[in-house]
């Protein structure tokens, strides 16, 4: 019956009309207050996450595996949490910006190599240095969103080199 006064009214024609985009927009609008817990909760886990991980490292046998797991994830989720406060599509888009393409490809690639390198491969030497990676790809990602950070840290690095 819904959907007969939908037609009726000319209100199916008019949601036909809007893209993908609006679609997500309209479906995902929280709250300022609602944004901000999803961001505390998201980091709070990525946060203990890293830690657990850290902590695993001292465990014998196993522990090496699961500082991999708990580590990435807790990058997944700590990257994650940044989504609730500007949301899935912006953040997508400001991930892809030309300041920030090429230190997201590098911290995503780290994240899934990371993975592949302790579950796959079987390598932990190479498991670790993607870790590093990571955490180096994502510190320049992070920074990216601060004006003028990396251009200061490039003249810095550059004054020590010469």
């Amino acid at each position: 019956m819904d959907k007969l006064k939908s037609v009726l009214s000319g209100e199916e024609a008019r949601r036909e009309d809007r893209n993908v985009l609006q679609t997500v927009k309209e479906a995902s609008s929280l709250s300022w207050a609602t944004r901000i817990k999803g961001f505390v909760a998201c980091f709070v886990v990525g946060a203990a996450c890293t830690i657990l991980g850290v902590c695993a490292l001292f465990l014998p046998r196993i522990g090496l595996t699961l500082f991999i797991v708990f580590y990435t994830f807790g990058n997944i989720c700590a990257l994650c949490s940044t989504m609730f406060l500007m949301g899935p599509v912006k953040q997508l888009k400001r991930m892809c910006d030309k300041t920030r393409a090429l230190a997201t490809t590098i911290m995503l690639t780290c994240l899934v190599l990371t993975l592949c390198a302790a579950f796959w491969w079987k390598n932990f030497g190479l498991a670790l240095l993607f870790c590093i990676l990571q955490v180096l790809s994502f510190t320049w990602y992070s920074l990216s969103y601060i004006p003028c950070v990396r251009e200061a840290i490039l003249k810095l690095v550059s004054m020590c080199i010469k």
